[in-house]
């Protein structure tokens, strides 16, 4: 047993400062061990080490806890891709596979997050800041999709930038569900699930006629202007 999981216990005492945040753990730990749809609000509450009627205080019910998880991830999730991503530095192609790779490696290092992400079936739409925190994760993906998409020879036509970062998107994800995970679901694997991934994304692009060489990245003129994590300003 790590220390880690010897000091959340001991803060899970019922004298703990904080119940939400044991509560919190307590649910992640949870998810670790069942899945998203693998335990109850009752089981949250008695790892907790609390009473039954103990978490209302905190959460309206069990979806509004597993949505205040799923929504702590999107924000790690957003910080990771945006230093991996790095305002595209030093050419788009490198810096995309960085974030490809640090897309793998939440969802192994943080399955437990990535599960109440991406399986939890919680419906975005009903809860805003959950999914603001999920659009602003996506767009470091579309952001590096945009400049992918300039990168494209001239008189071949432009593939939209959202259709791209989408089809990316799912590359990744599938990767990352079926060979990247940090539990027992994940996949064996002849190659790393990185290399796969890069392969995969290698293949789309030259389809769509991209040169993935990065020397044929055209260097930046002096008046551009600089582009962020959204993009390019207009």
């Amino acid at each position: 047993m790590s220390w880690r999981k010897d000091q959340r216990r001991a803060e899970r005492g019922y004298h703990h400062g904080n119940l939400k945040e044991a509560l919190l753990q307590a649910a992640l730990d949870l998810i670790a061990q069942k899945g998203a749809a693998g335990f109850t609000f009752a089981d949250a509450a008695r790892m907790a080490g609390v009473s039954p009627a103990a978490p209302y205080r905190h959460f309206r019910d069990r979806d509004e806890l597993l949505s205040s998880i799923a929504q702590r991830g999107f924000e790690q999730f957003e910080t990771l891709l945006t230093q991996a991503w790095d305002d595209g530095r030093p050419d788009t192609v490198t810096a995309f596979e960085r974030v490809g790779k640090a897309y793998l490696s939440f969802a192994r290092q943080e399955p437990a997050f990535y599960s109440a992400m991406f399986e939890s079936g919680l419906p975005l739409d009903t809860n805003a800041a959950l999914q603001a925190a999920s659009e602003r994760a996506f767009g470091i993906i579309r952001a590096a999709a945009e400049r992918l998409a300039a990168l494209v020879p001239p008189g071949l036509p432009r593939p939209p930038a959202l259709m791209m970062a989408l089809h990316i998107w799912s590359m990744s994800h599938g990767v990352a569900s079926l060979f990247a995970r940090g539990d027992a679901a994940r996949r064996k694997l002849p190659m790393s699930p990185h290399e796969l991934l890069e392969a995969e994304v290698l293949i789309y692009l030259r389809g769509l006629g991209f040169p993935t060489d990065r020397r044929s990245e055209p260097s930046p003129q002096p008046d551009d202007k600089p582009a962020g994590p959204w993009g390019k300003p207009k």
